[in-house]
């Protein structure tokens, strides 16, 4: 379906997809977890952040990256930039609500573009390392 895009637009299409995707996962259980559970915001965007990652992880493997490294390899891979970023949801998420006391909705959207950032430069140059494709 977008094989008639360069590879570059087509990586960021299938990311920006997967990265829905996960996120969809990741606020569904946030919102339900805080709304209806009553846990905690921090600790319910950490909840979500692992199953956004679960999800992120088959998808991006899938439509996203030309992995070159096996399940084995990668999964790890994926797991250690899931585990900073999993670390640095919880200081931004900490720092906004708790300490600066702002609402928890936006600012998982405010972290979640920062560590968006952070890792999709890990998981196309550690977790999958690419191979080129003219």
């Amino acid at each position: 379906m977008l094989n008639h895009l360069p590879r570059r637009a087509r990586q960021l299409v299938a990311y920006a997809f997967s990265g829905g995707v996960a996120a969809g996962a990741h606020y569904s259980l946030l919102i339900g977890l805080v709304e209806l559970g009553g846990v905690d915001p921090v600790l319910a965007s950490l909840a979500g952040f692992v199953l956004g990652g679960v999800v992120s992880y088959v998808l991006n493997r899938w439509l996203t990256f030309v992995a070159t490294r096996t399940h084995g390899e990668a999964s790890w891979r994926f797991g250690l930039i899931a585990f900073v970023g999993f670390l640095l949801t919880g200081m931004l998420m900490h720092l906004f609500v708790k300490l600066a006391g702002l609402p928890y909705l936006p600012m998982q959207v405010v972290t979640t573009l920062i560590v968006m950032v952070f890792t999709f430069a890990g998981h196309k140059f550690f977790s999958f390392a690419e191979r080129e494709e003219a």
